[in-house]
């Protein structure tokens, strides 16, 4: 039996920290299968490593191996494969092997002594993999015969531009995407109608609120196929008075028909490429109908995980005006928003990408599990009460960034991923584990930012009463620091805050400085995220992302 347990510690073995650090299995494709990695090394790192070594593979496996002076680090690819003697002859023109071995290593490692034992954990990994030989090796399909009529392509689209531009203006991310955001909403609104007025208000009730308006100068896109309505007026009677044209709705399959050209794919990050010769961006960049329904898809989760939280926590308001449950009761509330997630999931279907729909939808799972992990008390028939209470120190601290994950940055980080799979990005490129990386850095910094306003800013700055994350018994972030500072708080955070005066002296053990170091934390991750940006070509679109991420720390949209 293959078991990965095993595989890890044969990698666990060679490592030689701190200058042999990281070890990693992929697929040639570029999907990770295992990896053991001296505890410094990052999640995130281990994504963007096994992308940029199927990169690499992709360039040097007629060579043999290949190697990379990356800003990682030191990278060697070695395949993991039967002795030659021991392979099928003749070999198959898309001949691969079993799996990758990527060895990553400070500069003081030689690159002889990275291949020496490189090969030999290759070796004997390969024993085990060969007997699964038949369910490892996927042979590409055949190339696409090249019609003889096809015209020559015009000389200019051979022309490579060139590699070094100058520094992209900083571009405010509003104007850049301001039409497009003014087109988001109109048609986004035009997705929740629904024949019964309640649940049509309902479901419309946060996004007609002005800090859901989107209001951007600039004209409106086009109307696309993904536009049309999602329910058909003979189905039960499931009419959507928005859309004249719903009896057409399901007239055909998924119509958004693809350009005759497939989108310009992006290059390797300058700074990993093997070679010089790699295409540019174009820039400026063009955003697909596909990409805007996602955006859309991503902000009826949003806004649905807002109706839902809003019923959990009893909140009697949202951004100064009643709450969702103050003002159509729990029920409606609880219904409109698992309409939100209904219509999500059928948008979402429509895009008609396996992965992106399995990324998306693990992003309501995971909202779900972090509400889960939030929750004071979870009674079960088997169990009975669950205590939901962490423990001090550094699981107190592992709950809580699981919980932040979970709630927020899992939406982030999922629906940048998914964007840049819609654009275009091939198995095994590095680009959508850069995204993934971004947005899962970026949420996290999002999140400590309004852990930390909730005990500095008011209920104008926030949307809601300062300290409520306290009033529910949430022990955020500050509220950590404060406990490593002052033992006092131990107690009060272990029982959630629950009897009379616990709440009052929280504020004044997370003021300055531990308040400070909370911020300094999101910072943190915001400047992750901001150097992953710089694995991407310059253009609008990083500067105006890279602006993005200093104003998540200031608040200053």
């Amino acid at each position: 039996m293959l078991v990965l347990s095993r595989l890890q510690d044969s990698l666990r073995q060679i490592l030689s920290p701190p200058g042999l650090h990281t070890a990693v299995l992929l697929t040639p494709s570029g999907q990770l299968v295992s990896f053991a990695s001296y505890e410094s090394r990052c999640k995130d790192e281990i994504r963007v490593i096994a992308g940029l070594s199927g990169e690499v593979w992709q360039e040097t496996q007629e060579q043999g191996s290949g190697m990379v002076d990356s800003e990682l680090g030191r990278i060697v690819v070695l395949p993991v494969d039967e002795a030659p003697e021991l392979l099928p002859m003749p070999l198959p023109d898309d001949y691969q092997p079993l799996m990758l071995l990527v060895l990553n290593s400070t500069d003081a490692v030689e690159w002889d002594d990275l291949q020496t034992k490189g090969k030999a954990l290759a070796s004997q990994i390969a024993k085990p993999l060969s007997k699964f030989r038949q369910h490892l090796v996927v042979h590409k399909p055949p190339p696409l015969l090249a019609s003889p009529s096809a015209p020559p392509l015009p000389s200019s689209s051979t022309a490579l531009p060139p590699l070094h531009k100058p520094p992209a203006r900083r571009l405010d991310p509003s104007t850049l995407v301001a039409a497009e955001l003014d087109t988001l909403r109109q048609s986004l609104l035009s997705l929740l109608g629904t024949a019964h007025p309640g649940l049509d208000e309902i479901a419309k009730y946060y996004f007609l609120h002005p800090s859901k308006q989107m209001q951007c100068d600039g004209a409106g896109g086009r109307e696309e196929e993904l536009d049309r309505p999602l329910t058909r007026a003979d189905v039960l009677n499931d009419w959507n008075p928005s859309m004249p044209d719903n009896t057409a709705s399901f007239a055909s399959v998924f119509s958004l028909i693809p350009p005759t050209t497939p989108p310009p794919r992006p290059p390797p990050p300058a700074a990993f490429a093997p070679t010089p010769l790699v295409p540019a961006l174009v820039d400026p960049a063009v955003l697909l109908p596909t990409q805007r329904r996602l955006a859309q898809i991503v902000e009826m989760i949003h806004v649905a995980s807002l109706l839902h939280d809003d019923v959990i926590d009893a909140s009697a308001l949202r951004r100064g005006v009643p709450s969702a449950p103050a003002a159509f009761g729990n029920k409606l509330a609880v219904l409109g928003g698992d309409f939100l997630l209904g219509r999500a999931s059928a948008a979402l279907a429509r895009l008609g990408d396996p992965e992106v729909v399995e990324l998306i939808a693990t992003v309501i799972a995971n909202l779900v599990e972090g509400e889960i992990l939030q929750m004071k008390d979870v009674h079960t028939p088997g169990l009975g009460l669950v205590r939901a209470a962490p423990g001090g120190g550094d699981d107190a601290w592992r709950v809580y960034l699981k919980k932040t994950y979970l709630k927020t940055a899992s939406l982030m980080a999922k629906g940048c991923r998914a964007s840049v799979i819609l654009g275009g990005c091939a198995q095994g490129e590095v680009w959508k584990e850069l995204a993934y990386a971004f947005g899962r850095n970026f949420g996290l910094a999002f999140q400590l930012v309004d852990d930390v306003l909730d005990y500095e800013a008011g209920e104008a700055t926030l949307g809601k009463p300062g300290g409520a994350d306290l009033q529910l018994g949430l022990a955020t972030g500050p509220a950590l620091y404060a406990w490593e500072e002052h033992p006092e708080m131990g107690p009060l955070i272990l029982r959630k805050f629950e009897q009379e005066g616990d709440v009052e002296p929280a504020p004044s053990s997370a003021a300055p400085p531990v308040s400070s170091a909370h911020a300094t934390l999101a910072r943190t991750h915001a400047d992750k995220a901001r150097e992953l940006l710089q694995g991407l070509p310059e253009s609008e679109a990083r500067a105006a992302l890279e602006l993005l991420t200093e104003r998540v720390v200031t608040r200053t949209w």
